[in-house]
């Protein structure tokens, strides 16, 4: 088994008219043993810019705290929010920095950059970033996700369908992996607010 399944995860981001989506499992294992049933994989950098880290837990952790110190370090020698493209830069250039110990994470960035044009990227374990304009998908279901996604996506939807889509997506796609599940944990992003949801799905 590869270290980056250890934990089992399953990460979505998608994107919509002037909105996006950042979605993910909350189940942490042991291999095929879980530990705990709300672990976080998202994690808010500012209102409008979002990271999420699958692959082995610890290093997620660890890799978001760093990463919270340098948008800090940012925002008060900048006194602004980073772009998420700055920021997309910033997370490729550490991942790189350890190339020959790397964090064992596979990282989605999604945000909403100048006249609130979403941007997704992903990118491997040493930070080659991988740009797109519809979706990116990461973990253990990415496999699943790819095919939830590009059967269900469609261009400039609005932020409610966009949350009913990546959400099917998402319950779809961790129903058929044994690594990820135990509901999601889903936000929907816009210019002006921030939604939060959890969903519930097949508790085994």
């Amino acid at each position: 088994m590869s270290i980056f399944e250890y934990n089992g995860s399953a990460l979505v981001a998608m994107v919509g008219k002037n909105c996006f989506a950042i979605a993910s499992d909350r189940r942490l294992g042991v291999q095929l043993q879980t530990i705990a049933t709300d672990f976080q994989r998202i994690f808010k950098i500012h209102d409008k810019l979002f990271l999420g880290l699958s692959g082995l837990g610890s290093d997620a952790q660890t890799l978001h705290q760093r990463l919270v110190f340098r948008h800090k370090l940012y925002q008060l020698r900048e006194e602004r929010d980073m772009k998420p493209e700055t920021f997309a830069s910033l997370v490729s250039a550490m991942l790189y920095e350890k190339r020959f110990g790397p964090y064992f994470v596979q990282p989605v960035i999604a945000g909403l950059g100048e006249d609130d044009k979403p941007f997704i990227c992903t990118m491997d374990s040493i930070g080659a970033k991988e740009l797109a304009k519809d979706f990116v998908v990461a973990g253990t279901a990415s496999e699943s996700l790819y095919g939830a996604c590009e059967s269900m996506f469609k261009p400039d939807m609005d932020h409610e369908e966009l949350f009913e889509t990546i959400s099917q997506a998402l319950v779809s796609s961790i129903d058929r992996d044994c690594l990820s599940g135990w509901g999601g944990h889903v936000y929907i992003v816009t210019p002006t607010e921030v939604t939060e949801r959890i969903l519930k799905g097949r508790m085994d």
